[in-house]
């Protein structure tokens, strides 16, 4: 598997297995007391709804995608739904 550093990873885009481009990447959370990854909050595109797409949102309105979720990280962050 190949290391990707994060910070080349902000701002990336974030596509659904489906081809939708659901938004940019704003920052990635995790566990503290694992230091595991827990989920990627995305700034959404104009016009997707978290609902319509399927995930949570946090309290700026950033899709909350869980880490488990990541397909592919190449030029997008491709994700299931």
């Amino acid at each position: 598997m190949v290391d990707i550093l994060a910070e080349n990873l902000s701002g990336k885009a974030v596509m659904g297995t489906d081809g939708t481009e659901l938004g940019d990447l704003y920052n990635i959370t995790m566990e503290m007391k694992t230091g595991g990854l827990r989920s990627l909050l995305v700034v959404p595109n104009e016009g997707i709804s978290a609902h319509a797409v399927g995930f949570d949102t946090d309290e700026a309105g950033r899709l909350k995608i869980p880490i488990s979720g990541v397909q592919a990280v190449k030029d997008y962050i491709v994700v299931s739904r």
